[in-house]
Protein backbone atom coordinates (compact mmCIF):
# COMPACT_ATOMS: atom_id res chain seq x y z
CA UNK A 1 0.00 0.00 0.00
CA UNK A 2 2.65 2.37 0.97
CA UNK A 3 4.43 1.61 -2.98
CA UNK A 4 0.93 2.62 -4.22
CA UNK A 5 0.76 5.76 -2.53
CA UNK A 6 3.90 6.84 -3.70
CA UNK A 7 3.25 6.18 -7.29
CA UNK A 8 -0.05 7.78 -7.09
CA UNK A 9 1.29 10.45 -5.91
CA UNK A 10 4.17 10.82 -8.49
CA UNK A 11 1.84 10.44 -10.82
CA UNK A 12 -0.77 12.96 -9.74
CA UNK A 13 3.08 15.47 -9.71
CA UNK A 14 3.65 14.64 -13.06
CA UNK A 15 0.30 14.88 -14.65
CA UNK A 16 -0.29 18.48 -12.41
CA UNK A 17 3.08 19.46 -14.19
CA UNK A 18 1.67 19.18 -17.75
CA UNK A 19 -2.08 20.15 -16.62
CA UNK A 20 -0.13 23.36 -15.38
CA UNK A 21 1.75 24.09 -18.51
CA UNK A 22 -1.32 23.22 -20.63
CA UNK A 23 -2.99 26.44 -18.57
CA UNK A 24 -0.30 28.02 -18.91
CA UNK A 25 -0.14 27.92 -22.50
CA UNK A 26 -3.47 28.69 -23.03
CA UNK A 27 -3.54 31.63 -21.13
CA UNK A 28 -0.09 32.90 -22.70
CA UNK A 29 -1.65 32.48 -26.24
CA UNK A 30 -4.84 34.08 -25.48
CA UNK A 31 -3.07 37.60 -24.43
CA UNK A 32 0.24 37.55 -26.78
CA UNK A 33 -0.48 38.07 -30.28
CA UNK A 34 3.58 37.85 -31.30
CA UNK A 35 2.91 34.40 -29.63
CA UNK A 36 2.15 31.45 -32.15
CA UNK A 37 -1.22 30.01 -31.93
CA UNK A 38 -0.36 26.75 -29.90
CA UNK A 39 -3.87 24.91 -30.16
CA UNK A 40 -2.71 22.15 -31.43
CA UNK A 41 -1.44 21.30 -27.82
CA UNK A 42 -2.99 17.46 -26.56
CA UNK A 43 -3.60 16.80 -22.83
CA UNK A 44 -2.31 13.56 -22.96
CA UNK A 45 -4.52 12.37 -19.35
CA UNK A 46 -2.33 9.17 -19.61
CA UNK A 47 0.63 11.00 -18.90
CA UNK A 48 2.74 9.96 -16.21
CA UNK A 49 0.27 7.54 -15.43
CA UNK A 50 0.96 4.89 -16.76
CA UNK A 51 4.19 3.80 -17.26
CA UNK A 52 3.75 1.14 -19.60
CA UNK A 53 1.07 2.66 -21.73
CA UNK A 54 3.08 6.86 -21.61
CA UNK A 55 3.73 8.03 -25.02
CA UNK A 56 7.24 8.47 -26.04
CA UNK A 57 7.70 12.43 -26.26
CA UNK A 58 7.46 11.99 -30.49
CA UNK A 59 10.84 10.32 -30.64
CA UNK A 60 10.63 6.95 -33.04
CA UNK A 61 10.90 3.68 -31.81
CA UNK A 62 14.66 3.45 -33.11
CA UNK A 63 16.02 6.50 -33.31
CA UNK A 64 19.26 5.20 -34.51
CA UNK A 65 17.30 4.08 -37.86
CA UNK A 66 15.60 7.33 -37.58
CA UNK A 67 18.71 9.78 -38.05
CA UNK A 68 20.48 7.07 -40.11
CA UNK A 69 17.88 6.91 -42.86
CA UNK A 70 19.04 8.34 -46.37
CA UNK A 71 16.56 10.82 -47.39
CA UNK A 72 16.43 12.54 -44.21
CA UNK A 73 17.59 16.35 -44.21
CA UNK A 74 18.86 18.03 -41.36
CA UNK A 75 15.89 21.01 -41.28
CA UNK A 76 13.12 17.84 -40.96
CA UNK A 77 15.44 16.40 -38.64
CA UNK A 78 15.84 19.23 -35.90
CA UNK A 79 12.73 20.03 -36.37
CA UNK A 80 10.88 16.55 -35.77
CA UNK A 81 13.03 15.67 -32.91
CA UNK A 82 12.14 19.61 -31.49
CA UNK A 83 15.95 21.38 -31.16
CA UNK A 84 15.33 24.85 -30.51
CA UNK A 85 17.22 26.66 -33.00
CA UNK A 86 16.70 30.36 -31.81
CA UNK A 87 18.61 31.92 -28.46
CA UNK A 88 15.71 32.29 -25.56
CA UNK A 89 17.22 35.57 -24.37
CA UNK A 90 19.56 38.16 -24.41
CA UNK A 91 21.24 36.75 -21.08
CA UNK A 92 22.04 33.94 -22.59
CA UNK A 93 23.32 35.03 -25.95
CA UNK A 94 25.77 37.66 -23.85
CA UNK A 95 27.32 33.62 -21.98
CA UNK A 96 27.18 31.02 -24.04
CA UNK A 97 28.53 27.90 -22.35
CA UNK A 98 30.56 24.69 -23.61
CA UNK A 99 29.75 21.66 -23.02
CA UNK A 100 31.93 18.15 -22.66
CA UNK A 101 29.20 15.21 -23.46
CA UNK A 102 31.17 11.57 -23.38
CA UNK A 103 28.54 8.66 -24.64
CA UNK A 104 29.05 4.96 -25.89
CA UNK A 105 25.40 3.54 -25.52
CA UNK A 106 22.00 4.56 -24.84
CA UNK A 107 21.74 6.55 -28.24
CA UNK A 108 18.27 7.02 -27.32
CA UNK A 109 19.27 9.22 -24.19
CA UNK A 110 21.98 11.17 -25.65
CA UNK A 111 19.44 12.55 -28.45
CA UNK A 112 16.83 13.92 -25.95
CA UNK A 113 19.74 15.16 -23.05
CA UNK A 114 21.85 17.17 -26.01
CA UNK A 115 17.90 18.53 -28.03
CA UNK A 116 17.22 19.42 -24.07
CA UNK A 117 20.66 21.25 -23.53
CA UNK A 118 21.06 22.40 -27.04
CA UNK A 119 21.42 26.08 -28.01
CA UNK A 120 22.59 27.96 -30.87
CA UNK A 121 24.68 30.11 -29.32
CA UNK A 122 26.55 27.31 -27.21
CA UNK A 123 29.29 24.96 -28.23
CA UNK A 124 29.13 21.22 -27.76
CA UNK A 125 31.81 18.75 -28.03
CA UNK A 126 30.70 15.27 -28.57
CA UNK A 127 33.20 12.55 -27.54
CA UNK A 128 31.73 8.92 -28.85
CA UNK A 129 34.24 5.89 -27.48
CA UNK A 130 36.20 4.07 -29.83
CA UNK A 131 34.87 0.82 -28.59
CA UNK A 132 31.32 1.95 -29.51
CA UNK A 133 29.27 -0.04 -32.23
CA UNK A 134 30.36 1.45 -36.08
CA UNK A 135 26.50 2.29 -36.66
CA UNK A 136 26.28 4.25 -33.07
CA UNK A 137 29.66 6.26 -33.95
CA UNK A 138 27.54 6.99 -37.55
CA UNK A 139 24.33 7.94 -36.17
CA UNK A 140 25.74 10.27 -33.78
CA UNK A 141 28.15 11.60 -36.13
CA UNK A 142 24.83 12.22 -39.14
CA UNK A 143 23.12 14.33 -36.11
CA UNK A 144 25.51 16.61 -35.55
CA UNK A 145 26.91 17.33 -39.30
CA UNK A 146 23.43 18.97 -38.58
CA UNK A 147 24.30 21.68 -36.04
CA UNK A 148 27.10 24.08 -36.89
CA UNK A 149 28.02 24.47 -33.13
CA UNK A 150 28.28 20.31 -32.34
CA UNK A 151 30.77 18.74 -33.52
CA UNK A 152 32.45 15.24 -32.46
CA UNK A 153 36.01 15.40 -30.86
CA UNK A 154 39.16 15.13 -32.94
CA UNK A 155 40.39 12.32 -31.21
CA UNK A 156 38.55 9.36 -29.85
CA UNK A 157 39.65 6.93 -26.33
CA UNK A 158 38.77 3.79 -25.79
CA UNK A 159 37.27 4.82 -22.07
CA UNK A 160 37.93 2.40 -19.85
CA UNK A 161 35.49 2.35 -16.22
CA UNK A 162 37.92 4.47 -13.36
CA UNK A 163 40.98 5.11 -16.08
CA UNK A 164 43.14 7.56 -17.45
CA UNK A 165 40.98 7.39 -20.86
CA UNK A 166 38.37 9.16 -19.17
CA UNK A 167 39.98 11.78 -18.27
CA UNK A 168 41.93 12.09 -21.69
CA UNK A 169 38.88 11.95 -23.48
CA UNK A 170 37.80 15.22 -21.12
CA UNK A 171 40.99 16.83 -22.07
CA UNK A 172 40.77 15.98 -25.77
CA UNK A 173 37.57 18.01 -25.86
CA UNK A 174 38.73 20.97 -23.90
CA UNK A 175 41.35 21.25 -26.77
CA UNK A 176 38.79 21.36 -29.41
CA UNK A 177 36.52 23.82 -27.40
CA UNK A 178 39.84 26.16 -26.92
CA UNK A 179 39.99 26.28 -30.57
CA UNK A 180 36.33 27.21 -30.98
CA UNK A 181 35.76 30.10 -32.72
CA UNK A 182 32.52 30.65 -29.94
CA UNK A 183 33.44 32.79 -27.23
CA UNK A 184 32.34 30.60 -24.48
CA UNK A 185 32.70 31.46 -20.92
CA UNK A 186 32.63 28.09 -18.69
CA UNK A 187 32.45 24.17 -20.04
CA UNK A 188 30.06 21.82 -18.02
CA UNK A 189 30.70 18.16 -18.72
CA UNK A 190 28.13 15.21 -19.02
CA UNK A 191 27.75 11.39 -19.77
CA UNK A 192 25.04 9.95 -21.83
CA UNK A 193 22.98 8.93 -19.01
CA UNK A 194 22.82 12.66 -17.31
CA UNK A 195 19.50 14.51 -18.26
CA UNK A 196 19.23 18.72 -17.08
CA UNK A 197 17.26 19.71 -14.32
CA UNK A 198 18.33 23.52 -14.74
CA UNK A 199 17.23 25.05 -18.21
CA UNK A 200 20.04 27.26 -19.96
CA UNK A 201 18.88 30.53 -18.73
CA UNK A 202 19.01 29.18 -15.21
CA UNK A 203 22.51 27.55 -16.11
CA UNK A 204 23.45 30.69 -17.50
CA UNK A 205 22.27 32.55 -13.85
CA UNK A 206 23.96 29.91 -12.14
CA UNK A 207 27.11 29.83 -13.18
CA UNK A 208 26.96 34.15 -12.68
CA UNK A 209 25.47 34.12 -9.07
CA UNK A 210 27.64 36.15 -6.27
CA UNK A 211 29.45 32.96 -5.38
CA UNK A 212 30.11 31.37 -8.71
CA UNK A 213 31.30 34.17 -10.77
CA UNK A 214 34.34 33.61 -12.56
CA UNK A 215 35.13 30.99 -10.39
CA UNK A 216 35.37 27.23 -11.05
CA UNK A 217 32.78 24.57 -9.53
CA UNK A 218 34.73 21.38 -8.51
CA UNK A 219 33.19 20.12 -5.35
CA UNK A 220 35.60 17.88 -3.07
CA UNK A 221 37.58 17.37 -0.35
CA UNK A 222 40.98 16.40 1.12
CA UNK A 223 41.34 12.94 -0.26
CA UNK A 224 39.94 10.64 2.76
CA UNK A 225 42.26 7.82 3.93
CA UNK A 226 39.57 5.14 2.46
CA UNK A 227 40.90 6.79 -1.07
CA UNK A 228 44.59 7.20 -0.57
CA UNK A 229 44.71 3.54 -2.29
CA UNK A 230 44.13 5.35 -5.45
CA UNK A 231 47.03 7.58 -5.71
CA UNK A 232 49.24 6.13 -3.75
CA UNK A 233 49.92 2.41 -6.01
CA UNK A 234 50.86 2.60 -9.27
CA UNK A 235 47.46 1.05 -11.02
CA UNK A 236 47.36 -0.51 -14.77
CA UNK A 237 44.52 -0.04 -17.24
CA UNK A 238 43.61 -2.49 -18.93
CA UNK A 239 42.20 -0.78 -22.20
CA UNK A 240 38.42 -1.37 -22.54
CA UNK A 241 38.08 -3.14 -19.45
CA UNK A 242 39.14 -2.36 -16.46
CA UNK A 243 41.99 -0.72 -13.63
CA UNK A 244 43.76 -2.63 -11.39
CA UNK A 245 46.83 -2.26 -9.04
CA UNK A 246 50.19 -3.03 -10.35
CA UNK A 247 51.05 -6.50 -9.00
CA UNK A 248 53.63 -6.97 -7.19
CA UNK A 249 52.34 -3.26 -5.77
CA UNK A 250 54.21 -0.56 -6.39
CA UNK A 251 54.15 2.76 -4.46
CA UNK A 252 53.84 5.38 -6.42
CA UNK A 253 55.91 9.17 -5.54
CA UNK A 254 54.51 11.99 -3.86
CA UNK A 255 52.54 14.45 -6.72
CA UNK A 256 54.63 17.46 -8.33
CA UNK A 257 55.38 20.91 -6.50
CA UNK A 258 53.68 19.23 -3.60
CA UNK A 259 50.52 19.27 -4.48
CA UNK A 260 47.80 18.38 -1.99
CA UNK A 261 45.46 15.93 -3.47
CA UNK A 262 41.54 16.59 -2.93
CA UNK A 263 39.25 13.68 -4.17
CA UNK A 264 35.92 14.60 -5.59
CA UNK A 265 33.12 14.29 -8.65
CA UNK A 266 34.39 13.92 -11.83
CA UNK A 267 31.70 16.31 -13.22
CA UNK A 268 32.44 20.18 -13.26
CA UNK A 269 31.58 23.84 -14.26
CA UNK A 270 35.20 25.26 -15.74
CA UNK A 271 36.42 28.89 -16.25
CA UNK A 272 37.88 29.31 -19.91
CA UNK A 273 41.47 30.27 -18.39
CA UNK A 274 41.15 27.65 -16.07
CA UNK A 275 40.72 25.38 -19.45
CA UNK A 276 43.91 27.21 -20.44
CA UNK A 277 45.78 26.55 -17.30
CA UNK A 278 44.78 22.69 -17.25
CA UNK A 279 45.93 22.76 -20.76
CA UNK A 280 49.18 24.64 -21.19
CA UNK A 281 50.36 25.48 -16.92
CA UNK A 282 53.80 23.14 -16.00
CA UNK A 283 52.47 22.51 -12.95
CA UNK A 284 48.86 21.07 -14.74
CA UNK A 285 51.37 18.88 -17.20
CA UNK A 286 53.34 17.19 -14.37
CA UNK A 287 50.30 16.57 -12.47
CA UNK A 288 48.59 14.99 -15.20
CA UNK A 289 51.91 12.44 -16.01
CA UNK A 290 51.93 11.99 -12.51
CA UNK A 291 48.21 10.72 -12.72
CA UNK A 292 48.37 8.15 -15.46
CA UNK A 293 48.84 5.62 -13.53
CA UNK A 294 46.11 6.29 -10.87
CA UNK A 295 42.84 4.78 -10.25
CA UNK A 296 39.88 7.11 -11.62
CA UNK A 297 42.07 10.46 -11.95
CA UNK A 298 39.39 11.93 -12.66
CA UNK A 299 38.15 12.18 -9.51
CA UNK A 300 40.90 14.07 -8.54
CA UNK A 301 42.58 15.87 -11.32
CA UNK A 302 40.58 19.09 -11.69
CA UNK A 303 39.67 19.54 -8.05
CA UNK A 304 43.08 18.92 -6.69
CA UNK A 305 44.49 21.74 -9.20
CA UNK A 306 41.20 24.36 -8.26
CA UNK A 307 42.96 24.06 -4.56
CA UNK A 308 45.97 26.01 -6.11
CA UNK A 309 46.73 29.34 -6.25
CA UNK A 310 48.08 29.43 -9.32
CA UNK A 311 44.86 28.08 -10.74
CA UNK A 312 42.70 30.83 -12.50
CA UNK A 313 38.79 31.00 -10.57
CA UNK A 314 40.41 28.55 -8.14
CA UNK A 315 38.05 27.81 -5.32
CA UNK A 316 40.06 26.44 -2.49
CA UNK A 317 38.21 24.83 0.61
CA UNK A 318 34.84 25.13 -0.92
CA UNK A 319 34.10 21.50 0.32
CA UNK A 320 30.91 19.61 -1.57
CA UNK A 321 29.57 23.26 -2.69
CA UNK A 322 27.92 23.32 -6.20
CA UNK A 323 24.67 21.43 -7.26
CA UNK A 324 26.33 19.84 -10.49
CA UNK A 325 24.27 16.71 -9.78
CA UNK A 326 21.49 15.36 -8.76
CA UNK A 327 22.51 11.51 -7.87
CA UNK A 328 20.85 8.61 -5.19
CA UNK A 329 23.68 6.75 -3.94
CA UNK A 330 22.92 3.43 -2.21
CA UNK A 331 25.15 4.23 0.75
CA UNK A 332 23.04 7.55 1.14
CA UNK A 333 19.70 5.93 1.55
CA UNK A 334 17.73 7.13 4.76
CA UNK A 335 20.41 10.08 4.65
CA UNK A 336 20.04 12.51 1.95
CA UNK A 337 16.99 10.35 -0.02
CA UNK A 338 14.15 8.00 0.50
CA UNK A 339 15.83 5.41 -1.25
CA UNK A 340 15.85 4.09 -4.85
CA UNK A 341 12.43 4.05 -6.75
CA UNK A 342 14.06 2.52 -9.86
CA UNK A 343 17.15 0.42 -9.02
CA UNK A 344 20.74 0.49 -8.39
CA UNK A 345 24.02 -0.12 -10.72
CA UNK A 346 27.26 0.65 -8.91
CA UNK A 347 25.72 2.14 -6.10
CA UNK A 348 24.02 4.51 -8.00
CA UNK A 349 19.96 5.06 -8.28
CA UNK A 350 19.02 4.51 -12.20
CA UNK A 351 15.80 6.74 -11.72
CA UNK A 352 12.24 5.26 -11.88
CA UNK A 353 9.24 7.86 -12.15
CA UNK A 354 8.90 7.86 -8.55
CA UNK A 355 12.03 9.53 -8.01
CA UNK A 356 10.97 12.50 -10.30
CA UNK A 357 9.92 15.12 -7.30
CA UNK A 358 13.19 14.47 -5.38
CA UNK A 359 14.85 15.19 -8.77
CA UNK A 360 13.07 18.38 -8.83
CA UNK A 361 13.73 19.34 -5.84
CA UNK A 362 16.91 18.73 -5.75
CA UNK A 363 17.29 21.97 -7.72
CA UNK A 364 20.87 20.84 -9.49
CA UNK A 365 22.23 21.25 -12.62
CA UNK A 366 22.01 17.55 -13.81
CA UNK A 367 20.34 14.13 -12.78
CA UNK A 368 22.12 10.98 -13.21
CA UNK A 369 21.09 8.16 -13.94
CA UNK A 370 18.54 7.43 -16.53
CA UNK A 371 17.65 4.40 -18.50
CA UNK A 372 15.36 3.77 -21.24
CA UNK A 373 15.19 0.59 -21.32
CA UNK A 374 14.27 -0.21 -17.84
CA UNK A 375 12.11 3.04 -16.82
CA UNK A 376 11.70 5.08 -19.74
CA UNK A 377 8.72 6.76 -17.87
CA UNK A 378 10.51 8.59 -15.64
CA UNK A 379 12.83 10.30 -18.69
CA UNK A 380 9.57 11.20 -20.03
CA UNK A 381 8.21 12.87 -17.61
CA UNK A 382 11.52 15.07 -16.51
CA UNK A 383 11.74 15.73 -20.15
CA UNK A 384 8.28 17.15 -20.32
CA UNK A 385 8.92 19.24 -17.12
CA UNK A 386 11.98 20.61 -18.27
CA UNK A 387 11.06 21.37 -21.96
CA UNK A 388 7.88 23.23 -20.52
CA UNK A 389 10.10 25.02 -18.07
CA UNK A 390 12.53 26.21 -21.20
CA UNK A 391 9.91 27.30 -23.23
CA UNK A 392 7.70 29.45 -19.87
CA UNK A 393 10.90 31.41 -19.56
CA UNK A 394 11.96 32.32 -23.44
CA UNK A 395 11.75 36.06 -23.89
CA UNK A 396 11.18 35.32 -27.75
CA UNK A 397 7.68 33.99 -29.57
CA UNK A 398 7.61 29.83 -29.48
CA UNK A 399 8.12 28.11 -32.35
CA UNK A 400 5.44 25.46 -32.21
CA UNK A 401 7.77 22.15 -33.52
CA UNK A 402 9.37 23.20 -29.91
CA UNK A 403 6.83 21.65 -27.90
CA UNK A 404 7.16 18.61 -27.10
CA UNK A 405 3.63 16.99 -27.86
CA UNK A 406 1.66 18.45 -30.39
CA UNK A 407 -0.25 16.89 -33.20
CA UNK A 408 1.72 19.11 -36.09
CA UNK A 409 5.25 17.54 -34.74
CA UNK A 410 4.83 14.26 -33.82
CA UNK A 411 6.50 11.51 -35.56
CA UNK A 412 4.17 8.41 -36.12
CA UNK A 413 6.28 5.24 -36.83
Amino acid sequence: MHQLGGRKCSFLFCLGVVACSIIYWLSRTSTTSSKPTLAGIEKRENYCQNGKQINRLALPKNVGSYIQSTNLQCSNLTKELHFINTTLSREEENYPLAFIVTIHKELDIFVRMLRAIYMPQNVYCIHVDAKAPKEYHEAVQKLVSCFGNVFLSSRSEKVTYAGFSRLQADLNCMTDLIASPIAWRKVINLCGQDFPTMSNLELVQYMQSTGWRDKNMTPGVKQPATMKHRTRFQHHEIVGSHVAPRVPRHTKPPPPHNLKIYFGTAYYALTRDFVNFVLKNQIAHDFLEWSKDTFSPDEHYFVTLNHIKEAPGNHIDGGWEGAIRAIKWRDQEGKTHDGCKGHYVRDICVYGIEDIPWIIEKKSMFANKFEINTFPEALDCLEQWHRNKVLKQATVPINPSWLLWSHNNSINF
